[in-house]
């Protein structure tokens, strides 16, 4: 934009003037999501300490109540130390479906009043209300916004505003709970100082170590710090926490949208007709994109079938699941899907599979079914496909499939996405 400025002198002087808007960003948190679902459905467990997870001394925790976190006890922890830290907490199993439900029940809502915005979790989100206070104040809105979807849900929603994703988050985490806290611009360093360095995005509990052994204790004594040396340190992740630390970041809010979605397919030179083969083709696809959605941090919560005949005939069937990015959830959906599609008994010329409605989500596996030891098997397969390449591991039934193929990556923001269309 050019502004044309009277200096007095010369009216005929004009100076070019970029004005940049201001970003508004918008993060909430549906404040212990787990926890709440289950309190709406079970009024008896209101104000009682309350363990969400997997079996009583093998699984791990997937939510806890505030009443719990004074005991010491946090998510992913192993569920028989959580119930020693605090004996009288109700363990709970939870039902995924009805956690989704009510998930994809806030989306709506908020998919109705804002104009962007991303789903980062099943129970967090981010909106962009740039531009919105020329005509309704932004932090107005926000709290309407709030006030409507508690109205709507019954469950509790914190959130926080700021100029950028990363001071906006943290704000909501220091708001809860089931409170909201505005930063206002040019106060995000302020906001930021007297925290603990922990509450950065991105400081997990190795990196707060080495931060502690450096006498790192404050985001102040971060912020007072020379990037460079924060690099020395960390490398480049430690350039990004330095920038986070003094309210820096230009990410961007990514819009939402239910038709994401990756999905693989094979074609056969010679049409087959061999179950087992096809099952077993079908569970190395399966087993192939759940890690990609785990590489992507991504869970799924509509999985396809597609069958196409030698006449050239095609048929898909589709179902909704709870979010999930486990493969031993997702082979026997997927099987069952074939199974119920693959009726005409004829020979198979292409089959493939897709996993749509896809969410950002930290959830690797389903932890209300699964055990800490499924948890760690996971991360160390997953290890091993990022060292030794994404097919360096696979189960036994699906080792009599082939390469499928040239595996991309499935999160560049071009979806729908084929992973491997291969003749073989």
């Amino acid at each position: 934009m050019e502004i044309f400025h009277n200096n007095g002198n010369n009216p005929y002087i004009s100076y070019p003037v970029w004005i940049v808007m201001q970003k508004t960003i918008l993060h909430l948190d549906l404040d212990t999501f787990f926890v709440s679902v289950d309190r709406l459905i079970h009024r008896e467990l209101q104000h009682k300490p309350l363990l969400g997870g997997g079996p009583r001394d093998r699984g791990v925790v997937a939510a806890c109540s505030y009443e719990t976190r004074g005991f010491g006890v946090h998510s992913g922890m192993p569920m028989k130390m959580a119930r020693e830290l605090c004996p009288e907490a109700i363990v709970i199993r939870g039902n995924a479906g009805t956690y989704s439900k009510h998930s994809d029940l806030v989306t709506e809502i908020i998919k109705d009043k804002v104009p962007v915005f991303e789903k980062s979790s099943i129970d967090e989100f981010y909106a962009d209300l740039s531009g919105m206070d020329r005509f309704y104040g932004c932090y107005q809105y926000a709290s309407e916004l709030r006030k409507g979807i508690m109205k709507e849900t019954g469950l509790p929603i914190s959130f926080g505003l700021s100029i950028n994703k990363v001071v906006s988050k943290v704000a909501t985490n220091e708001a809860k709970p089931n409170n909201q806290l505005k930063v206002d611009f040019g106060y995000e360093k302020l906001f930021l100082a007297p925290l603990s360095i922990k509450k950065i995005p991105m400081v997990g509990d190795k990196t707060y170590q080495t931060l502690r052994n450096l006498g790192l204790r404050k985001v102040k004594t971060v912020q007072d710090m020379p990037i460079d040396l924060m690099q020395r340190v960390l490398g480049a992740h430690g350039a990004l926490i330095w920038k986070r630390a003094n309210g820096v970041d230009h990410t961007p809010v990514i819009p939402f949208s239910d038709r994401k979605s990756i999905s693989t397919e094979r074609t056969f030179d010679k049409d087959t007709i061999d179950v087992v083969k096809l099952k077993g083709i079908l569970i190395a696809m399966t087993e192939n994109l759940a890690y990609q959605l785990r590489r992507g941090e991504k869970l799924t919560a509509c999985i396809a079938v597609k069958i196409r005949y030698s006449d050239f005939n095609t048929y898909s069937k589709q179902i909704r699941i709870p979010y999930t990015s486990a493969d031993h959830i997702l082979i026997p959906k997927i099987l069952n899907l074939f199974k119920i599609l693959y009726n005409r008994r004829l020979l198979v010329r292409l089959i493939g599979i897709r996993f749509s409605h896809l969410v950002s989500g930290n959830y690797q596996i389903n932890l209300f079914d699964d055990t800490e030891e499924a948890l760690n098997l996971y991360n160390a397969m997953d290890t091993i496909r990022k060292r030794y390449g994404d097919k360096s591991v696979l189960r036994a039934s699906g080792m009599g499939a082939k390469t499928i193929g040239r595996m991309v990556n499935p999160f560049n923001g071009q979806p729908p996405i084929v992973l491997a269309h291969r003749k073989q």
